[in-house]
């Protein structure tokens, strides 16, 4: 199970409601443990049904755990876009549907399978 500073939540709902209607999207950087203390922000294309980072620029150290983005609808269920981004870009995924509260994450292992996430 990770964690998640609350504080990143927050800012993981300011963003997807800052770029609404279209994806936002994002890494997430690690402590030494396995928290989630950190948005690792890249240049990033924000589309309607769609976002992309520059993957060449993911900085090469075991900080960067995963990726979240955001859906514009009411859905926070991974797509099978999502699946195969799952599954090259780390070990847990966070998905935020519109309205965008800290309550409409959902966490995914890199297979797609929810994941508990404990805010701290």
């Amino acid at each position: 199970m990770f964690r998640i500073k609350e504080t990143v939540l927050e800012s993981i709902s300011l963003a997807a409601q800052k770029v609404y209607p279209n994806e936002f999207i994002s890494m997430l950087g690690k402590g030494e443990k396995e928290e989630i203390i950190e948005l690792v922000v890249l240049p990033a294309v924000y589309g309607r049904n769609f976002s992309s980072i520059r993957v060449d620029l993911i900085p090469f150290d075991n900080k960067v755990v995963g990726t979240v983005h955001s859906h514009p609808g009411r859905n926070n269920n991974p797509s099978s876009g999502d699946l195969k981004v799952f599954s090259a870009l780390g070990k847990i995924h966070l998905i935020i549907c519109w309205p965008f509260n800290i309550t409409d994450i959902k966490a995914f292992d890199r297979n797609g399978k929810e994941v508990k996430l404990e805010a701290i």
